[in-house]
């Protein structure tokens, strides 16, 4: 099986293309402001380096947050575009769980930026989420002792979470997005829908239409 696994839930562009479960190439970029420009060229670099023609992929794995909106949306949006025109599923997964599963066994602590000095974060036990996904201001979550610290957002506060792990993942390594999806569907599971995990609202709202005047 081929799998396109991309993600751009956090500041970094991530793409991986997986044959049979293994790693046939990845691309990755950091960069908050430029998700929708480096998007579509990294997914072609990625299967040119893999050598894979985009119309032999059998699925789409994406990151599907949380993440602000932005940025989210166009990692959701390609991944629907792509599995519509080629005809093959698409699959979202936690981006949060694909950095705890990276990181492996053991009591794990996961935090990307969330913006507005807040956080997304999740407790992994050995890569199985066991709180979260959730947004928090950096003072207002209690650690458990003993957890390592692994993403973006504890670098961020690291002053209130504590030192990340630097043998940890800081961004979602867009390769495990694509392992979690093809270990789902070995074991008959459905891995997930390409559904947005905002956790919250928005910055960019419509305004609301001004209120009709009666006559006086």
């Amino acid at each position: 099986m081929l799998i396109l696994a991309f993600d751009t839930s956090t500041p970094s562009v991530g793409v991986a293309v997986l044959r049979d479960g293994d790693v046939a190439a990845v691309r990755q970029q950091v960069d908050a402001r430029r998700h929708g420009e480096l998007l579509a060229p990294s997914i072609e670099r990625a299967l040119a380096d893999a050598g894979v023609a985009i119309g032999d992929l059998d699925a789409i794995a994406v990151g599907n947050g949380p993440g602000p909106f932005t940025g989210l949306r166009v990692g959701l949006v390609t991944a629907r575009s792509l599995a519509h025109a080629l005809g093959i599923p698409a699959y979202g997964v936690c981006s949060l769980d694909a950095i705890a599963a990276a990181a492996g066994d053991g009591p794990l602590f996961v935090a990307t930026d969330a913006r507005r000095r807040e956080v997304y974060w999740a407790t992994y036990r050995d890569g199985v989420r066991s709180s979260g996904p959730d947004v928090s201001k950096p003072h207002d979550i209690v650690l458990r002792a003993g957890d390592r610290r692994a993403g973006h957002g504890v670098q961020l506060y690291a002053e209130v979470l504590g030192p990340v792990d630097s043998e940890l993942p800081l961004f979602p390594p867009p390769e495990w997005i694509g392992r979690l999806v093809a270990r789902a569907l070995r074991a008959g599971q459905h891995p997930g829908d390409v559904s947005p995990l905002y956790l919250r609202r928005p910055d960019a709202q419509v305004p609301s239409p001004p209120k009709a005047v009666l006559p006086a």
